[in-house]
C-alpha cells in the first residue's frame, strides 16, 4: 500500500538477527557474571577459613555419622587447617575465579559466531567452555549431591545433621549449575537467529533413546525401591537379620515423609525420566493452561537429568572405591559382602542408573537439537 513504509525482506532479516544477537549476548553475560559472583564469593569463604575463620566450616567426616554433627564436629575449636582443607581449596577457588573471568571475557569480545579471521578467538571459545564444563563436573563431584536427597529430609525430620556441610554442598551444586549454564551460553554456535515456529511438533523418538530411558526408569524401581520396600515390611531380602533390624529402625522411626522419600523418591525420579522418550517431554500437553502446545525448554529436562546422572556416577564410583578400600584394609570381608549382597548391589545400581540416565539425556539432547534446527523459522534470512 502507498503511504506505508514496508521494509524489504532482507532488511527484516538483518534487523531480526541483530536484535536476537543482542538478546543472546545479554543472556551470555548474565550467566558469566553469575559465575564470577559465585567464584569470587566462594574464594572469599575459602580464604576466610584458611586464615582462621570458622563460621560455616565443618570438620565432620561425611562417611560416618557423628553425634556432634550439629556443631560441625568441633570445627570452631580448630586452630589451623591442613593444606588439603585450607589453602589448597583456596588455590582451586582462585582458579575458578580466573575461569569465570575468562567466560566473561568471551561474552564481551564477540557475539558468539566465530569467523575465519579470528582463529585464536575461535579456539578460545572452544577451550574456555570446555574448561567450564570440567569445573561444573568437579563441583558436582565435590558436592556429593545424591547424599543430599536423603540427608536433608532426615535432618528436617530431626535426625542429627551437619547443616554446615549441607549448606556448603548446596553452594557447590549452585556453582556447578552456574558454570554449566555459562559454558553452554558461550559455546560457539549461532543461536536465536530467527523467531521460533508457531506450532512445534514432536519428533519420532529413536529406539535407542527409548531403551536407555526405560532402563533409567527401571533401575531405581528394581534396584532401590523394591528391596527397601521389602526391608520396611520386615523381609530379610539379601541381608542378614541384624542388618535388617537396623534398617527397619531407621525407616520405621523416621517421619513418614522421610521414610517415603527414602523408599520412593528414586522411583519417582525414574518415572520423570520417561519424559525424555515421550511426546510430553518435547511439547507440553494441550490440557496444560498457558503452556499447552508450547515446546518444552530443553534445559528444563537436560539440566536436572545431567546433574543427577553425574551425581549418580560419582556416588557409585566413590562407593566402589570405599568398598575396595575396606576390602584391602581388612575392615570389610568377603563373607560380609556375601551375607549382605543386596546392600553391596546398590553400588552397581547407582552406576548403571547414572550411565543409563546420562545416555538418555544425551539422546534427548540430540533429538531436541534436531527439532530446533528443523524449524522453518530458524532458517537464516538473506541480507
Amino acid at each position: 500500500m502507498r503511504g506505508i513504509d514496508t521494509p524489504r525482506d532482507g532488511q527484516v532479516g538483518t534487523v531480526g538477527r541483530r536484535h536476537d544477537r543482542c538478546v543472546t549476548a545479554r543472556i551470555r553475560q548474565r550467566w558469566a557474571c553469575a559465575a564470577v559472583i559465585f567464584a569470587v564469593g566462594y574464594l572469599g569463604f575459602r580464604l576466610y577459613w584458611a586464615a582462621g575463620g570458622r563460621y560455616g566450616y565443618s570438620a565432620c567426616d561425611r562417611r560416618h555419622e557423628s553425634a556432634d554433627a550439629a556443631s560441625g564436629c568441633g570445627a570452631d575449636g580448630l586452630a589451623s587447617l591442613p593444606f588439603r582443607s585450607g589453602w589448597g581449596p583456596a588455590v582451586l577457588a582462585a582458579l575458578l575465579v580466573g575461569l569465570a573471568l575468562a567466560l566473561l571475557a568471551v561474552t564481551v569480545t564477540g557475539d558468539g559466531e566465530p569467523t575465519p579471521a579470528s582463529a585464536a578467538g575461535t579456539r578460545g571459545r572452544r577451550v574456555v567452555p570446555a574448561a567450564a564444563w570440567l569445573a561444573c563436573g568437579a563441583l558436582l563431584v565435590a558436592a556429593f549431591p545424591m547424599h543430599l536427597l536423603f540427608q536433608i529430609p532426615a535432618g528436617l525430620a530431626g535426625h542429627p545433621t551437619d547443616w554446615r556441610d549441607v549448606g556448603h554442598r548446596l553452594l557447590l551444586v549452585a556453582g556447578a549449575v552456574l558454570f554449566g549454564a555459562a559454558a553452554r551460553a558461550v559455546a560457539p554456535k549461532p543461536r536465536c537467529d530467527q523467531p521460533r515456529a508457531a506450532a512445534p511438533e514432536a519428533r519420532p523418538v529413536p529406539v535407542r533413546l527409548r531403551r536407555w530411558t526405560y532402563l533409567a526408569g527401571a533401575v531405581p524401581l528394581f534396584g532401590w525401591t523394591l528391596p527397601h520396600g521389602l526391608w520396611f515390611l520386615g523381609v530379610p531380602f539379601g541381608i542378614p537379620a541384624a542388618m535388617l533390624d537396623g534398617i527397619r529402625v531407621e525407616l520405621v522411626t523416621a517421619a513418614p515423609v522421610t521414610a517415603a522419600a527414602i523408599v520412593f523418591a528414586p522411583t519417582a525420579g525414574g518415572l520423570l525420566t520417561l519424559g525424555l522418550a515421550q511426546r510430553w517431554g518435547q511439547v507440553f500437553p494441550a490440557r496444560l493452561p498457558g503452556l499447552g502446545g508450547r515446546r518444552v525448554p530443553r534445559p528444563l529436562a537436560l539440566v536436572p537429568a545431567g546433574v543427577v546422572a553425574v551425581s549418580l556416577v560419582a556416588y557409585g564410583l566413590l562407593s566402589a572405591a570405599a568398598l575396595v578400600g575396606g576390602l584391602l584394609g581388612g575392615t570389610t570381608g568377603w563373607a560380609d559382602l556375601r551375607s549382605g549382597w543386596a546392600v553391596t548391589a546398590t553400588v552397581p545400581v547407582f552406576l548403571a542408573w547414572g550411565v543409563a540416565l546420562g545416555m538418555a539425556a544425551y539422546g534427548y539432547h540430540r533429538l531436541t537439537e534436531m527439532s530446533v534446527q528443523a524449524q522453518p523459522g530458524r532458517r537464516t534470512a538473506s541480507p
